[in-house]
């Protein structure tokens, strides 16, 4: 677990804001309306995602908690972020057909 100092606290809120924004805006994605919508929501998912990645690679470079912890939840969240990134793209080149 991270520290329970200013630091520790402030990167464990900001990653459980950002994996739960993304998991809302996925959902809220599923269900959109149009193309546009479910594109526009994806975009959220993906900036979500990446921040996400950014606060594991913070822990992993600041030694907050052991690499080998954290190191497999970011592979996770690279891939996730690909496979968004694809389902984005797919989308959008889908439109245009």
């Amino acid at each position: 677990a991270l520290s329970e100092n200013v630091l520790g606290r402030h990167i464990r809120g900001q990653l459980i804001r950002c994996s739960t924004g993304a998991a809302a805006n996925y959902r809220a994605a599923c269900v959109a309306q149009s193309r546009a919508a479910f594109v526009a929501k994806l975009s959220i998912v993906i900036e979500e995602v990446d921040e996400s990645c950014f606060w594991m690679e913070f822990i992993i470079d600041e030694s907050l908690l052991p690499k080998e912890r954290v190191a497999p939840l970011l592979a996770e969240g690279k891939e996730l972020k690909a496979i968004f990134i694809s389902a984005r793209h797919t989308t959008r080149t889908n439109r245009k057909s």
